[in-house]
């Protein structure tokens, strides 16, 4: 009797010691909840070794393969604190982890980049002798450092303007622009579309800076309020809106020996986009890809560096659509006259081998598999790896293709999402995964023969904490009649079927998104958690439009931003509404962004299904929007007068139905608060109440403490009007 009580107050405790998310945890809780992990996890140059760092974030350990991958500690924090006081003394460094950029120079030695207070260091650290050397160093206001190689020559920003450090110390100024809208170097290029993440590229010879210049002294002003003086201000950023003046960009090339420039002679007209930019590895020439304003005809040209005359062409790519370059040339580490380039245009993003005489030598797609992370080569060069998207978009996998013949093989096996990397030698495959039910593991996979060395397996960190709702994935297909949907449902916890349940739909629905995989808990949002565990029922659908499904998945939208979208969706209401369990009669959506465009287009071209619903951050009419992404997929409002007419929610708002309660942030230079205020404008021409909130010092997205505010007042919304 008394063993019965004991196991009966110990399961009252563990069930009692269970609950729902607080408010706060709906923003906090994924770091408080994150499921056990290594961090920080590389492989060593050249050697079957990783190295990550320890549960304490204070030291770097490793694993290798003869020593059957037990740790080895290889330097701590204090040891990196010593080394930086004995190399710069007087100098204050607020380290309090162990360096988390850490990268690989040999199997000796690490750099990595610290602020002091004085300035910004790049540091060599030798293991054998636990000191360091500093390999540049740079001014605190530096801003999107570009290294040479072997760190000989470092680049970067200062405001507008380029400078460089050399190995000795020395400053050279390469640009000093100083008219309004003359950008240089700037990795906010073309507003960071195609893939472009950088403005800055040494040549192979560390003496050839490689850089943007951006004018956009002709794109209209915009200005954005700010509230943190006791006057407001204005502060005017270039935004080139869709059918408006757009930015003119030249790629300019400057020898740190001779101190010449040259620009390369990308032609005309002025407004295109240069993409994919890759340096030779020659040095000799430099590749881009010129795509025309309309984004539907590509030409991949060859420069010559010395000149900055066109070489040649090497091929091109056309669509109806659209063609959208997203990544740079890679060239085989054994071949320099090889390379490979990504496209979709045979259906799916895939890897194609060409010659540099524009000359396709083999296409290396495996099957639908769309290639999301080029992972790189083997020791050999003959081999290339690249975690694919697998199973109409719901898994991520590493794949292995043979150069020489096509050959290709997947790599990991368990269904789930997979970031894992190959060892130098090939031999090992370093494997972190998760799925719906699996939270986190990491294991080392021998190549050859399949053996598995366990590393982590993570638990459930909900488990006798936080009550957990039951997750589950659905699929439909369009109304197309043959596509697939993936979608996810969240159910109330203690879910009872013969009860009815109200509902929030949450979905995104825009390009370049993917809100359903297999992975940990699907996906799913701690808000999405949260409005479950307080019961709701919670569901997402991954609509035509959306991310890793390939060209027809995405292409449909083209010019109707919004038509298929809501097509997809109604596949999976109508599936809600059908369910004895939902209460059809109060449905709420919420969405953001793009998201927060399906809100709005649902709120009024569909406005009979729900009854509330949150658009943050909406785009209202895609007139308002920039030119980068609203003409690839709408095309220009000259040239597609019906296409804007039909998603734009400005001559809707006669047809609101329900509660609508839009929030954006003052200073949001993505959708720029015009958007909402010119549909609220239109709401009271037409006698039709909505609720309206402004984050007054937030951008795009609401960020911080504030984030809790914003998803308590959603929450209390919908509890307001779908709750009874």
């Amino acid at each position: 009797m008394k063993k019965l009580l004991v196991i009966f107050l110990l399961s009252s405790s563990v069930a009692y010691g269970q609950r729902n998310f607080t408010i706060d945890e709906t923003v906090m809780g994924p770091g408080k909840f994150a499921p056990k992990s290594i961090y920080g996890a590389k492989w060593v140059s050249n050697m079957d070794a990783f190295s990550s760092l320890d549960s304490t974030f204070q030291n770097l350990i490793a694993r290798d393969a003869k020593n059957n991958w037990q740790t080895k500690q290889l330097a701590s924090s204090n040891d990196i604190k010593q080394a930086l006081s004995a190399l710069i003394p007087g100098e204050k460094f607020n380290l309090r982890t162990f360096p988390m950029d850490y990268q690989w120079i040999d199997s000796d030695n690490i750099s990595f980049r610290v602020n002091g207070q004085k300035k910004i260091y790049g540091i060599k650290y030798n293991f054998g002798t636990k000191q360091s050397k500093i390999a540049y160093s740079l001014p605190l206001d530096a801003e999107s450092e570009e290294l040479s190689d072997k760190l000989i020559q470092t680049a970067y920003l200062k405001g507008n303007n380029i400078e460089i450090i050399n190995a000795a110390g020395d400053v050279i100024q390469v640009t000093r622009d100083t008219i309004d809208g003359i950008v240089n170097g700037n990795p906010a290029t073309h507003r960071n579309e195609f893939g472009i993440d950088k403005g800055m590229w040494w040549s192979p010879d560390n003496k050839q800076l490689l850089y943007y210049r951006k004018d956009e002294s002709m794109v209209s002003k915009y200005p954005l309020p700010q509230w943190d003086t006791r006057v407001a201000t204005i502060k005017d950023i270039r935004y080139p809106m869709a059918g408006m003046k757009s930015e003119e960009v030249t790629l300019n090339i400057y020898n740190t020996d001779s101190k010449q420039f040259v620009q390369l002679q990308t032609g005309e007209p002025k407004e295109q986009y240069l993409t994919m930019v890759t340096w030779d590895p020659t040095g000799d020439y430099v590749y881009v890809g010129v795509l025309n304003r309309g984004q539907d005809h590509l030409k991949v040209n060859q420069y010559d560096a010395k000149s900055g005359a066109l070489v040649k062409t090497l091929f091109e790519e056309q669509n109806t659509t659209w063609v959208e370059p997203q990544h740079p040339l890679i060239f085989l580490p054994n071949n320099n006259k090889q390379f490979l380039y990504q496209t979709d245009k045979d259906g799916y993003n895939q890897l194609f081998l060409y010659d540099t005489q524009g000359k396709l030598i083999r296409r290396l797609g495996y099957q639908d598999v769309l290639v999301t992370d080029f992972k790189g080569f083997d020791a050999k060069g003959t081999k290339a790896y690249y975690i694919g998207a697998t199973n109409k978009g719901m898994e991520r996998h590493l794949f292995e293709v043979d150069l020489k013949n096509g050959k290709t093989n997947q790599l990991t096996q368990v269904n789930g999402v997979h970031n894992a990397s190959i060892s130098n030698s090939g031999k090992y495959i370093l494997d972190q995964y998760s799925n719906l039910t699996t939270p986190n593991n990491l294991q080392v996979i021998d190549a050859k023969n399949k053996k598995v060395n366990s590393v982590l397996t993570a638990p459930n960190p909900f488990t006798g904490k936080i009550n957990l709702p039951k997750i589950e994935f659905k699929n439909f297909t369009s109304p197309d009649g043959k596509t697939q949907l993936n979608a996810r449902i969240t159910y109330p916890v203690n879910f009872d079927p013969t009860k009815k349940y109200p509902v929030m739909v949450y979905l995104y629905g825009g390009s370049h998104a993917q809100m359903v995989t297999d992975r940990w808990l699907g996906g799913v949002g701690y808000f999405d958690m949260y409005m479950a565990q307080n019961g709701y029922i919670v569901f997402t659908l991954d609509n035509r439009g959306s991310d890793a499904r390939g060209f027809d998945f995405t292409r449909v939208t083209h010019r109707n931003l919004g038509e298929a979208e809501m097509a997809d969706q109604m596949v999976g209401i109508d599936y809600l509404k059908s369910q004895p369990y939902v209460d059809k009669d109060n449905m709420g959506m919420f969405g953001w962004s793009f998201g927060g465009f399906m809100t709005s287009s649902f709120m009024t071209k569909q406005n009979d299904i729900f009854k509330a619903a949150v658009a943050g951050g909406p785009v209202m009419d895609w007139k308002y929007y920039e030119i980068m992404y609203g003409e690839r997929y709408m095309d220009t409002p000259q040239e597609n007068p019906e296409g804007y007419e039909k998603s734009s929610m400005l001559n809707k708002a006669d047809r609101l139905n329900g509660h609508l309660l839009i929030i954006h942030g003052a200073q949001d230079p993505v959708v720029v608060q015009q958007h909402s205020m010119d549909f609220v404008e239109k709401c009271i021409e037409a006698g039709k109440q909505v609720d309206y909130f402004l984050y007054p010092t937030h951008e795009h997205n609401v960020s911080g403490k504030d984030r809790i505010h914003m998803y308590d007042k959603i929450a209390k919304y919908f509890d307001l009007y779908l709750k009874k």
